[in-house]
């Protein structure tokens, strides 16, 4: 996700003032807008629909690296076996 530093970083009084053009611009361009007080970045502004994206995404990394964490500690088996205990119905 790029940003650009000349038009995506505006302060809380632009926000207070031009409150609708702001949240135009984070949907027309589809870039975050980081928003400072007093000169420091406090908060980002950001499409709800990418917002969304990017937290599945996280999600997701999150269970593959549980799922590696698994394959090198060995707590694995065999995907025919996990199937044929599926088939029978066992509890798996």
């Amino acid at each position: 996700m790029s940003i650009s530093i000349t038009e995506d970083i505006k302060s809380v009084s632009d926000l207070k003032k031009k409150t609708r053009e702001i949240f135009e611009q984070v949907h027309r361009t589809g870039r975050p807008v980081v928003i400072t007080v007093n000169g420091r970045p406090d908060v980002v502004l950001l499409d709800a629909a990418l917002f969304e994206r990017k937290l599945k995404a996280l999600n997701l990394g999150v269970l593959l690296a549980e799922a590696e964490a698994d394959v090198r500690t060995g707590r694995t088996r065999a995907a025919q076996d996990f199937l044929k205990e599926l088939k029978r119905g066992s509890k798996i």
